[in-house]
């Protein structure tokens, strides 16, 4: 009896650890298939705001994090990309935050180079009412476009601020704190890249 119940306990033992065995090398699997797909959809997000030939390296590879600044938004560590051209630093992309949105936070993306011009803006993620504050996203409005080419060459510029507050920007019919808030945060941005290449040694990279 003694032995018989040695036995099936051998078994279960065994059993449990072949199990647990392939449910790492699933979670493993799992888990670089999810890493690899999201590196995919980052890119093609960058791909929308700095034109692919205009630099040769992989964004995602020279990756540093900015902390506590507040010109992003808030104090928690941002993603910041440089963009290079035969290895010189030629432009960066910024993860950014408007904390004055109508329903809340907006996150956004913004990329220019090292003079102040943009070169593009996405809203990843927002909670803007339907309708009215959401034409900040690509899918519904080409609102955001607005911003590619634009230059900033003061952090005060009254030129950065919707046209009801005497700038150059269009607010939304019935919605002109969403509007202003992403103006904002992405002038802040822009501002902030222009600093980088004299700071960048001070950021420590990102975590593979």
């Amino acid at each position: 009896m003694l032995k018989s119940i040695r036995h099936h306990g051998l078994i279960l033992a065994v059993f449990a650890a072949a199990t647990t065995g392939l449910t790492a090398v699933v979670y493993t699997i799992t888990k670089s298939t999810i890493n690899n797909q999201l590196l995919i959809q980052q890119q093609k997000l960058f791909d929308q705001i700095i034109a692919p030939e205009f630099y040769d390296n992989h964004l995602t590879k020279e990756c540093y994090l900015v902390s506590k600044n507040e010109a992003l938004g808030s104090e928690l560590p941002h993603h910041l990309y440089i963009a290079r051209k035969e290895g010189k630093p030629i432009a960066a992309i910024i993860e950014s935050i408007a904390p004055d949105g109508y329903s809340g936070a907006i996150k956004l993306l913004v990329a220019a180079d090292f003079h102040g011009k943009v070169l593009g803006v996405r809203v990843p993620e927002h909670h803007e009412t339907p309708g009215l504050g959401d034409k900040i996203d690509i899918r519904i409005s080409n609102w955001i476009n607005y911003f590619s080419g634009k230059k900033i060459d003061s952090e005060h510029s009254p030129h950065w601020a919707v046209k009801k507050d005497g700038g150059d920007f269009d607010q939304f019919t019935g919605a002109t704190i969403t509007p202003r808030a992403v103006i904002n945060a992405t002038k802040r941005a822009a501002w902030f890249i222009q600093s980088v290449p004299q700071k960048l040694s001070t950021y420590p990279a990102c975590a593979n």
